[in-house]
């Protein structure tokens, strides 16, 4: 056999092991999620973490002009040598397939946490509105004690690398129930594509190759703790993005830090107000009026960051990165984000 037709193949059978496995839920959570996985981390989060810049996001860019660099070398007669360009693209794919999931891509096939939890997700409208009800009293109360005025919004006097090492305070707070996904190794960065995220609409993304958890920095900062603890939870082993919405959530909430806690409150606010206007339009707006001005002024610039870079290239990836979890288990794709409110509601019933 052709060398060229080695990897290619191999990326089929890639393929069908992967899914295969997948099928045993059971067996990935013991073997990989909670045996092979977190021994690898904590080696590739004790050889990079202590790096002040994304090791990862420099494996990207150079990657990014190799890539650029051959389809240049290859620009004449692209289309002639389609068969061998073709085979080199899936050579190439075969090995990203191979090391994402041997790395980390495994984990999206783990038992979900609903189950061993035995928690149900779904929930009543009228437990969604306790539940609003709940989140935006804490979430006014601490932008109050926090500013002192109902009507200034919250500004976090903290650097972005205070915030990734105070993150660490919530885990260490993490409810016995949810001890597996303690967090020891920090290896968290502001990460360098901050520009290109923005544009993508990502406020961040674990880098499955190098285990580094990475920040868009240029986001509104009331954000950032919430969202570290979500990438984080991506770090421990967790693929699901509810999931990791939900493990955000608990250890912002947890954390001793006002900031944290008024993100992660203040983050499930607005979840379970679009919710309720998922399930009935209209119904979040007698919420909405009895939220402090402080709090809403947040939610405008917040609104207003991710609008001005609203263009054709975040809808294409915000349809590719929707397809790319649907094809690995998530079968909500984005629409995932939003489960997390179910798992908080069945949490609390605990």
């Amino acid at each position: 056999m052709k060398r060229k037709f080695i990897l290619p193949l191999f990326l089929l059978i890639q393929i069908i092991v992967v899914k295969t496995i997948g099928l045993f839920p059971d067996f990935v959570e013991n073997w990989y999620s909670n045996g092979f996985y977190p021994k690898l981390a904590l080696v590739s989060k004790t050889g990079l973490g202590w790096l002040p810049f994304s090791f990862g996001d420099v494996i990207y860019f150079i990657l990014i002009l190799l890539l650029f660099g051959w389809i240049w070398k290859h620009r004449i007669g692209f289309f002639k040598e389609w068969k061998n360009n073709g085979l080199a693209i899936l050579s190439w794919v075969s090995v990203f397939y191979f090391f994402f999931h041997l790395l980390w891509g495994m984990n999206y096939y783990r038992i979900p946490l609903h189950e061993k939890l035995n928690i149900e997700k779904e929930y009543s409208i009228q437990e969604l509105k306790d539940f609003t009800e709940r989140m935006l009293v804490k979430t006014n109360e601490l932008q109050l004690q926090i500013t002192k005025n109902d009507s200034v919004a919250v500004m976090i006097p903290y650097s972005h690398d205070k915030i990734y090492d105070l993150a660490l305070k919530g885990y260490e707070n993490i409810p016995s129930d949810l001890q597996e996904f303690r967090y020891e190794i920090k290896s968290i960065k502001s990460s360098l594509f901050s520009y290109p995220l923005s544009y993508m609409g990502f406020g961040g993304y674990l880098n499955p190759f190098t285990n580094e958890a990475q920040v868009n920095y240029l986001k509104p900062k009331y954000t950032s703790p919430l969202t570290t603890c979500h990438e984080m939870a991506h770090q421990t082993g967790i693929g699901s993005e509810s999931e990791c919405n939900f493990i955000g959530f608990v250890t912002a909430a947890k954390n001793e830090d006002l900031y944290f806690q008024y993100s992660a409150y203040s983050f499930a606010l607005r979840y379970s107000l679009h919710n309720l206007e998922i399930i009935q339009e209209g119904s979040s707006k007698a919420y909405i009026k009895k939220i402090n001005k402080g709090v809403l002024k947040n939610f405008e610039e917040n609104d207003i960051f991710w609008n001005q870079y609203q263009t054709p290239i975040n809808t294409f990836f915000e349809y590719f990165y929707d397809n790319f979890l649907k094809a690995n288990q998530q079968k909500d794709g984005m629409e995932g984000y939003n489960k997390f409110i179910g798992l908080a509601i069945g949490y609390e019933k605990l």
